[in-house]
């Protein structure tokens, strides 16, 4: 674990330096594409996983990075295009969040599996989230 927080450490201060350097908002957006980027290369190393070993799990993360993937690619091309008319408030945007849902559902399902929970209790984190964020919402 100390390798884990010093190679984060290292990675921050790379951050910080590079927003000192060129500004927010090239280091935002740079940060935001490498992102977009490495959940799609996650995706599919879980994706080909998947195929090789049919696990439940492969499958489930597989499906949850192609999720991030695709919302976080949406944000940082909305972005990068400076918000064009044709992004605001499109309905494709929701595609993207249901492929995340599905992985999600996936992965919950796979790992109550691995505790012997009942199989429909994977819904309960995803019914959580979703009701977090209904609240939140309201409040708002």
């Amino acid at each position: 674990m100390t390798r884990v927080l010093a190679l984060w450490l290292v990675v921050a201060v790379a951050f910080a330096a590079s927003e000192a350097t060129f500004g927010y908002w090239p280091v935002y957006q740079v940060g935001y594409g490498a992102c977009s980027l490495m959940a799609a290369m996650i995706s599919l190393t879980f994706l080909w996983l998947w195929a090789k070993k049919d696990t439940p799990l492969a499958r489930g993360m597989s499906m949850s990075w192609a999720g991030a993937a695709s919302v976080m690619g949406w944000w940082w091309v909305f972005n990068a295009l400076s918000q064009p008319a044709a992004m605001v408030e499109s309905q494709v945007l929701f595609l993207f969040i249901a492929v995340y849902f599905v992985g999600a559902i996936l992965h919950f399902a796979a790992i109550m599996r691995t505790f012997d929970f009942c199989v429909p209790g994977y819904a309960l984190p995803v019914g959580v989230a979703v009701l977090v964020a209904v609240v939140v919402e309201a409040i708002s």
